[in-house]
């Protein structure tokens, strides 16, 4: 089997504006390829940029994936480590749009295999249940969309705080005080406290019954972790500090968390994310599947490999409920409430509306 060509897609999806720690985005910025073989089998994958925490772009994505598709041309996609590796002589990290390369590779994989990825990743269907996030804003802002979440029957809800920390301790109390005490709460910082502030604000959310934190401080500060761990009320989840395999074992070396964040959009995909497990349940350790701002599609091949992986026991698969006010997928992951779902079609399931796709920019190599 052989790549015939690759198709490019500027996948902007609009939404409601979503605010984290780090600023704040009115539209989600994917890319999407379409990989085609001589075989006749399209691989689809897709990517989300974040800025501010990945530091590419959709526009940077979009040109690197041109380089990428030309130099794969012609070659087997079944061999994915050898097309993954060539990729990386490119350029560099840029691990966003390597995840898009990745996805679709599999894809490609799972679909010649005549199975669904799950399988091909070696596991089976089982339950999943995700939480659902509340971006910043004022602290009774985010306590009447906790209500929200609450009447909606959402069981987990991730907060995102990391702009103020007195701020952030009356978000939290508001929250709670308006949802029970049966309700998750997770809360995200996004690296947005100091290494002074991290502590004193983790013992202040103490009593609010706090599941975890994810990463409190820059990841440039990832050698305070350490004794922040060690003090903190509160089990702090790596997720900014942890790109690659290497980082997770840097981290758990260094006794620097208790929990890892694994998202495709920082770890260039599939592949690493299996060895970013892998280190981590040897540890001990737990993972989440995270992710960025991705559609159903990407979203489904995250379903695919945490089905596949019992050591990401956490979930935080809501990337297409934050605001998207466009959802162009056909079949892949669907939702009952915050339940996920998906069947055993071949791949990781997920399709594109062509009708969507002729709005969109795009280029063929």
């Amino acid at each position: 089997m052989n790549i015939t060509k690759t198709e490019i897609y500027m996948f902007k999806i609009p939404m409601i504006p979503f605010t984290i720690a780090t600023g704040t985005m009115h539209f989600a910025q994917n890319v999407l390829i379409k990989v085609h073989t001589n075989e006749g089998i399209i691989g689809l994958g897709e990517c989300s940029a974040f800025p501010m925490i990945v530091g590419e772009t959709q526009v940077s994505c979009y040109n690197h994936a041109k380089d990428f598709a030309a130099f794969i041309k012609g070659k087997n996609p079944l061999e994915i480590s050898n097309r993954l590796a060539e990729i990386d002589t490119i350029i560099a990290g840029n691990y966003t749009i390597k995840s898009a390369f990745d996805i679709a590779l599999y894809d490609i994989a799972a679909k010649a295999a005549n199975q669904p990825l799950y399988a091909f990743l070696g596991g089976k269907q089982k339950a999943i249940e995700s939480d659902l996030t509340i971006g910043i804003d004022t602290p009774d802002a985010m306590a009447s969309q906790a209500i929200e979440f609450k009447e909606k029957g959402v069981t987990m809800i991730k907060v995102k705080l990391g702009k103020d920390p007195k701020t952030d301790i009356e978000r939290i109390q508001k929250i709670r005080a308006v949802i029970g005490d049966e309700i998750k709460l997770r809360i995200d910082a996004n690296q947005g406290w100091s290494t002074t502030d991290a502590l004193s604000v983790l013992q202040g959310l103490a009593p609010y019954n706090i599941e975890f934190c994810e990463q409190p401080m820059h990841k440039y500060y990832d050698d305070y972790l350490p004794a922040l761990c060690a003090a903190s009320p509160i089990p702090i989840m790596a997720d900014e500090s942890v790109f690659t395999h290497h980082d997770a074992r840097k981290l758990i070396a260094n006794k620097a968390c208790h929990l890892i964040n694994i998202k495709f959009s920082k770890s260039g995909g599939i592949q690493e994310a299996i060895k970013i497990q892998e280190i981590a349940g040897k540890n001990n350790m737990a993972c989440m599947m995270g992710g960025m701002l991705e559609s159903r599609l990407a979203l489904s091949a995250k379903m695919h490999f945490a089905m596949a992986h019992d050591n990401v026991k956490y979930y935080d698969m809501d990337t297409c409920l934050l605001g998207h006010l466009e959802d162009p997928i056909i079949g892949g992951v669907q939702f009952n409430g915050m339940h996920l779902s998906i069947d055993d079609t071949p791949g990781h399931g997920a399709d594109v509306d062509p009708a969507y796709l002729l709005k969109l920019e795009h280029y063929v190599v």
